[in-house]
Protein backbone atom coordinates (compact mmCIF):
# COMPACT_ATOMS: atom_id res chain seq x y z
CA UNK A 1 0.00 0.00 0.00
CA UNK A 2 1.07 3.58 -0.66
CA UNK A 3 -0.34 6.06 1.84
CA UNK A 4 -0.03 9.81 1.22
CA UNK A 5 -1.20 12.11 4.02
CA UNK A 6 -1.59 15.91 3.92
CA UNK A 7 1.20 16.30 1.38
CA UNK A 8 2.31 19.85 0.56
CA UNK A 9 5.07 21.35 -1.57
CA UNK A 10 5.78 25.06 -1.40
CA UNK A 11 7.82 26.96 -3.95
CA UNK A 12 9.02 30.57 -3.96
CA UNK A 13 8.93 32.55 -7.18
CA UNK A 14 11.85 34.93 -7.56
CA UNK A 15 12.60 37.78 -9.93
CA UNK A 16 16.15 39.12 -10.13
CA UNK A 17 17.09 37.17 -7.02
CA UNK A 18 14.41 38.81 -4.89
CA UNK A 19 11.59 36.97 -3.13
CA UNK A 20 8.28 37.71 -4.81
CA UNK A 21 5.66 35.26 -3.60
CA UNK A 22 5.13 31.77 -2.25
CA UNK A 23 2.76 29.20 -3.74
CA UNK A 24 1.84 25.59 -3.15
CA UNK A 25 2.26 23.36 -6.21
CA UNK A 26 0.74 20.58 -4.08
CA UNK A 27 -1.59 21.67 -1.32
CA UNK A 28 -2.77 19.15 1.28
CA UNK A 29 -3.27 16.03 -0.84
CA UNK A 30 -4.09 12.67 0.78
CA UNK A 31 -4.92 9.27 -0.70
CA UNK A 32 -4.22 5.54 -0.45
CA UNK A 33 -3.30 3.07 -3.19
CA UNK A 34 -3.67 -0.64 -2.53
CA UNK A 35 -2.18 -3.74 -4.14
CA UNK A 36 -3.63 -4.37 -7.59
CA UNK A 37 -4.96 -0.84 -8.05
CA UNK A 38 -4.39 1.68 -10.81
CA UNK A 39 -4.76 5.17 -9.38
CA UNK A 40 -5.29 7.97 -11.86
CA UNK A 41 -3.88 11.41 -11.07
CA UNK A 42 -5.70 13.61 -13.56
CA UNK A 43 -5.53 17.26 -14.42
CA UNK A 44 -4.21 19.82 -16.91
CA UNK A 45 -0.57 20.80 -17.33
CA UNK A 46 0.54 22.79 -14.30
CA UNK A 47 -2.03 21.24 -11.97
CA UNK A 48 0.64 19.79 -9.65
CA UNK A 49 0.63 16.18 -10.89
CA UNK A 50 4.36 15.94 -11.61
CA UNK A 51 5.35 17.62 -8.34
CA UNK A 52 3.12 15.19 -6.45
CA UNK A 53 4.60 12.14 -8.16
CA UNK A 54 8.17 13.38 -7.73
CA UNK A 55 7.61 13.59 -3.99
CA UNK A 56 6.10 10.11 -3.88
CA UNK A 57 9.01 8.83 -5.98
CA UNK A 58 11.56 10.30 -3.58
CA UNK A 59 12.89 12.87 -6.07
CA UNK A 60 11.54 15.92 -4.22
CA UNK A 61 11.25 16.44 -0.48
CA UNK A 62 7.78 17.54 0.65
CA UNK A 63 7.33 20.76 2.60
CA UNK A 64 5.06 18.84 4.95
CA UNK A 65 3.01 15.67 5.10
CA UNK A 66 3.95 11.99 5.01
CA UNK A 67 4.44 9.17 2.49
CA UNK A 68 4.46 5.50 3.46
CA UNK A 69 5.07 2.40 1.37
CA UNK A 70 3.70 -0.65 3.18
CA UNK A 71 4.29 1.18 6.49
CA UNK A 72 7.85 2.15 5.49
CA UNK A 73 8.94 5.80 5.28
CA UNK A 74 11.74 7.38 3.29
CA UNK A 75 13.28 8.61 6.52
CA UNK A 76 14.05 5.06 7.68
CA UNK A 77 13.85 2.89 4.54
CA UNK A 78 14.80 5.06 1.56
CA UNK A 79 16.99 2.51 -0.24
CA UNK A 80 14.57 -0.35 0.29
CA UNK A 81 11.65 1.71 -1.01
CA UNK A 82 13.46 3.05 -4.07
CA UNK A 83 14.57 -0.45 -5.04
CA UNK A 84 10.87 -1.30 -5.42
CA UNK A 85 9.89 1.77 -7.47
CA UNK A 86 9.69 2.18 -11.23
CA UNK A 87 9.53 5.90 -12.01
CA UNK A 88 8.81 7.12 -15.51
CA UNK A 89 7.98 10.50 -16.95
CA UNK A 90 7.18 11.47 -20.50
CA UNK A 91 10.45 13.37 -20.86
CA UNK A 92 12.81 10.91 -19.14
CA UNK A 93 16.13 10.96 -21.01
CA UNK A 94 17.92 7.73 -21.94
CA UNK A 95 21.23 7.01 -23.67
CA UNK A 96 20.83 7.31 -27.44
CA UNK A 97 24.16 5.97 -28.67
CA UNK A 98 23.56 2.39 -27.50
CA UNK A 99 20.98 -0.22 -28.42
CA UNK A 100 17.88 -1.02 -26.42
CA UNK A 101 19.43 -4.38 -25.57
CA UNK A 102 22.62 -2.76 -24.27
CA UNK A 103 20.62 -0.34 -22.10
CA UNK A 104 18.54 -3.14 -20.59
CA UNK A 105 21.63 -5.23 -19.90
CA UNK A 106 23.25 -2.25 -18.19
CA UNK A 107 20.13 -1.77 -16.06
CA UNK A 108 20.18 -5.46 -15.12
CA UNK A 109 23.72 -5.06 -13.85
CA UNK A 110 22.83 -1.88 -11.97
CA UNK A 111 19.92 -3.58 -10.19
CA UNK A 112 22.04 -6.69 -9.54
CA UNK A 113 19.85 -9.07 -11.53
CA UNK A 114 21.62 -12.48 -11.32
CA UNK A 115 23.84 -12.91 -14.39
CA UNK A 116 22.21 -16.23 -15.28
CA UNK A 117 18.78 -14.51 -15.43
CA UNK A 118 19.69 -11.44 -17.51
CA UNK A 119 19.06 -12.84 -21.01
CA UNK A 120 15.77 -14.42 -19.96
CA UNK A 121 14.61 -11.23 -18.27
CA UNK A 122 15.41 -9.05 -21.29
CA UNK A 123 13.63 -11.43 -23.68
CA UNK A 124 10.53 -11.53 -21.45
CA UNK A 125 10.31 -7.75 -21.29
CA UNK A 126 10.98 -7.32 -25.01
CA UNK A 127 8.11 -9.69 -25.75
CA UNK A 128 5.76 -8.00 -23.30
CA UNK A 129 6.33 -4.56 -24.84
CA UNK A 130 6.61 -5.86 -28.42
CA UNK A 131 10.23 -4.74 -28.78
CA UNK A 132 11.73 -7.77 -30.52
CA UNK A 133 11.91 -6.05 -33.90
CA UNK A 134 14.07 -3.16 -32.65
CA UNK A 135 15.76 -4.61 -29.55
CA UNK A 136 19.23 -4.41 -31.11
CA UNK A 137 18.73 -1.04 -32.83
CA UNK A 138 20.43 2.10 -31.54
CA UNK A 139 18.01 4.13 -29.46
CA UNK A 140 18.71 7.30 -31.48
CA UNK A 141 17.20 5.56 -34.52
CA UNK A 142 13.94 4.59 -32.82
CA UNK A 143 10.59 6.33 -33.16
CA UNK A 144 9.19 8.25 -30.18
CA UNK A 145 6.85 5.38 -29.33
CA UNK A 146 9.60 2.77 -29.58
CA UNK A 147 11.93 4.84 -27.39
CA UNK A 148 9.22 5.20 -24.76
CA UNK A 149 8.74 1.44 -24.71
CA UNK A 150 12.48 1.09 -24.10
CA UNK A 151 12.10 3.64 -21.33
CA UNK A 152 9.39 1.55 -19.70
CA UNK A 153 11.37 -1.64 -20.22
CA UNK A 154 14.32 -0.31 -18.23
CA UNK A 155 11.85 0.30 -15.34
CA UNK A 156 10.79 -3.36 -15.33
CA UNK A 157 14.18 -5.02 -15.05
CA UNK A 158 14.12 -5.25 -11.25
CA UNK A 159 10.46 -6.38 -11.07
CA UNK A 160 9.25 -3.39 -9.00
CA UNK A 161 6.13 -3.37 -6.87
CA UNK A 162 5.30 0.32 -7.24
CA UNK A 163 4.90 2.05 -10.61
CA UNK A 164 4.90 5.84 -10.81
CA UNK A 165 4.06 6.73 -14.39
CA UNK A 166 3.88 10.44 -15.23
CA UNK A 167 2.37 11.15 -18.67
CA UNK A 168 3.72 7.83 -19.95
CA UNK A 169 1.80 8.01 -23.25
CA UNK A 170 2.11 11.74 -23.94
CA UNK A 171 2.78 12.41 -27.62
CA UNK A 172 2.77 8.74 -28.63
CA UNK A 173 1.02 7.15 -31.60
CA UNK A 174 -2.09 5.08 -30.99
CA UNK A 175 -0.31 1.71 -31.29
CA UNK A 176 2.48 2.53 -28.83
CA UNK A 177 -0.04 4.05 -26.42
CA UNK A 178 -2.18 0.91 -26.49
CA UNK A 179 0.82 -1.37 -25.94
CA UNK A 180 1.72 0.64 -22.83
CA UNK A 181 -1.87 0.66 -21.54
CA UNK A 182 -2.16 -3.10 -22.07
CA UNK A 183 1.09 -3.58 -20.15
CA UNK A 184 -0.26 -1.52 -17.24
CA UNK A 185 -3.37 -3.71 -17.10
CA UNK A 186 -1.20 -6.84 -16.97
CA UNK A 187 0.87 -5.44 -14.10
CA UNK A 188 -2.35 -4.69 -12.19
CA UNK A 189 -3.23 -8.39 -12.38
CA UNK A 190 0.13 -9.13 -10.72
CA UNK A 191 -1.02 -7.02 -7.73
CA UNK A 192 1.34 -4.16 -8.52
CA UNK A 193 0.44 -0.63 -7.39
CA UNK A 194 0.32 1.85 -10.26
CA UNK A 195 0.08 5.63 -9.96
CA UNK A 196 -0.80 6.92 -13.39
CA UNK A 197 -0.73 10.63 -14.17
CA UNK A 198 -2.28 11.87 -17.38
CA UNK A 199 -4.25 14.72 -18.90
CA UNK A 200 -5.86 12.22 -21.31
CA UNK A 201 -9.16 11.69 -19.52
CA UNK A 202 -10.24 8.92 -21.90
CA UNK A 203 -7.22 6.79 -20.88
CA UNK A 204 -8.14 7.13 -17.24
CA UNK A 205 -11.68 5.96 -17.87
CA UNK A 206 -10.26 2.90 -19.60
CA UNK A 207 -7.72 1.70 -17.01
CA UNK A 208 -8.09 3.42 -13.61
CA UNK A 209 -9.78 1.92 -10.56
CA UNK A 210 -9.81 5.25 -8.72
CA UNK A 211 -9.30 8.77 -9.99
CA UNK A 212 -8.05 11.87 -8.20
CA UNK A 213 -8.74 15.03 -10.18
CA UNK A 214 -6.15 17.70 -9.39
CA UNK A 215 -6.29 21.40 -10.18
CA UNK A 216 -4.09 24.20 -8.86
CA UNK A 217 -2.42 21.84 -6.42
CA UNK A 218 -5.57 20.47 -4.81
CA UNK A 219 -7.76 17.40 -5.27
CA UNK A 220 -11.09 18.71 -6.50
CA UNK A 221 -12.78 15.30 -6.85
CA UNK A 222 -12.01 11.65 -6.21
CA UNK A 223 -13.73 8.33 -6.78
CA UNK A 224 -14.19 5.70 -9.45
CA UNK A 225 -14.70 7.04 -12.97
CA UNK A 226 -18.33 5.94 -12.81
CA UNK A 227 -18.90 7.63 -9.44
CA UNK A 228 -17.42 10.91 -10.65
CA UNK A 229 -19.50 10.89 -13.84
CA UNK A 230 -22.64 10.08 -11.87
CA UNK A 231 -22.06 12.78 -9.25
CA UNK A 232 -21.31 15.43 -11.88
CA UNK A 233 -24.12 14.22 -14.16
CA UNK A 234 -21.78 13.87 -17.11
CA UNK A 235 -20.99 11.08 -19.54
CA UNK A 236 -17.18 11.34 -19.55
CA UNK A 237 -14.37 12.49 -17.25
CA UNK A 238 -13.41 15.37 -19.50
CA UNK A 239 -16.85 16.94 -19.05
CA UNK A 240 -16.71 16.05 -15.34
CA UNK A 241 -13.50 18.03 -14.93
CA UNK A 242 -14.85 21.11 -16.69
CA UNK A 243 -18.03 20.89 -14.61
CA UNK A 244 -15.94 20.84 -11.42
CA UNK A 245 -13.84 23.89 -12.33
CA UNK A 246 -16.84 25.81 -13.64
CA UNK A 247 -15.82 25.73 -17.29
CA UNK A 248 -12.80 26.80 -19.31
CA UNK A 249 -13.37 30.52 -18.73
CA UNK A 250 -12.80 30.14 -14.99
CA UNK A 251 -9.24 28.97 -15.66
CA UNK A 252 -8.21 31.99 -17.68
Amino acid sequence: MIKVTNLKKKFIKQVNGKKTNEFFAVNDISFEAHDGQIIGILGPNGAGKTTLLRMIGGILNPTSGSIFFDNMSYQKNELQIKQQIAYLSGNTKIYKSISAYELLKMCCEFYKVPSEDIEKRIKEIAKTLEMESFLYNRIENLSTGQAQRVNIARCLIHNPKYYILDEATSGLDIISSQIILDFIKKEKKKKKIILYSTHYMEEAENICDLVFMVNKGKVIKSGTPEQIKKETKTTNLRDSFFFLIGGVDNEK
